[in-house]
């Protein structure tokens, strides 16, 4: 059983807008989630069973009440340890959300992927308790200064990343969520935002935890997605989303979200 929450937020603050969250609700069995990458920073708190998956050359255990932490734009998989299967609540929570109680410093890691830390849960659970109500603005704005305390107290953050332009990353990052149909490249970032591109990249990265192509492509697998909820044809969301063809949206609509599009299709109709 897949429950798939999509939200419906419409959540923007200075200096510019983020992502809503989703949430998920899923009992696994038989299902494996080949290898593959978000954008965002993924909390799956392990309500039941065993979950596996290899994160950063070693593979890792989450048992019921601990929280998986995957940090954006980290290789994943994912399966069951036992044939009894498992059972977890995740939200994803876009990196440019978790700025605005960061204040420009840059992203905190969890070592490991899986964590016992209370603080930690004590901030997600709330967030996964109701599934079957909307999560609303005003209840994820009001965690995300707690959760940036406990991240950044987990990770044993002891100080700051150099941010030389939040400003223009936050500009750049803009035009790539307004622009969803194509591929934005660095001279076009560079001339809008009037930084060099690679510093911009470094920024970027350190802000939001991918590279601006690698966040421009997810937006426009997100298009794709989306997309693909109502009848139509592969070739026709390739085209509207900026792929040179079918066969390229398959490969990278994998690697992003480890499921083909004709399986998200069968999954969502």
């Amino acid at each position: 059983m897949c429950k798939f929450m999509d939200e419906g937020l419409t959540l923007i603050s200075a200096p510019g807008r983020y992502i809503a969250p989703a949430r998920v609700d899923i009992r696994v069995r038989n299902h494996a989630y080949a290898p593959h990458r978000h954008d965002t920073y993924v909390f799956a708190l392990t309500c039941a069973g065993i979950q596996c998956f290899d994160y950063r050359g070693e593979m890792r255990t989450s048992h019921p009440g601990e929280l998986v932490v995957l940090h954006p734009d980290e290789k994943h998989d994912g399966r069951a340890g036992t044939e009894a299967g498992f059972h977890y609540r995740g939200i994803s929570i876009d990196p440019a959300a978790l700025q605005l109680a960061l204040d420009g410093r840059a992203l905190p890691f969890i070592e490991g992927g899986v964590t016992r830390d209370g603080r930690l849960i004590d901030v997600i659970t709330p967030l996964l308790s109701d599934m079957a109500a909307p999560l609303t603005a005003a209840e994820f704005e009001a965690a995300l200064a707690d959760l940036a305390e406990a991240m950044l107290a987990a990770s044993g953050a002891a100080g700051s990343a150099s941010i030389a332009d939040a400003a223009a990353a936050h500009m750049a990052r803009n035009f790539i969520i307004e622009t969803p149909q194509r591929t934005i490249s660095l001279d076009e970032l560079e001339a809008l935002t009037g930084q060099n591109r690679w510093q911009l990249s470094r920024d970027f990265r350190a802000l939001f935890g991918t590279s601006p192509y690698r966040f421009g492509q997810l937006r426009r697998l997100d298009r794709a997605r989306a997309m693909l909820r109502e009848p139509g044809s592969l070739a026709d969301t390739a085209y509207a989303t900026g792929f040179a063809d079918q066969s390229h949206l398959t490969r990278d609509f994998k690697k992003a979200f480890g499921i083909t599009p004709k399986a998200w299709q069968k999954l969502v109709h």
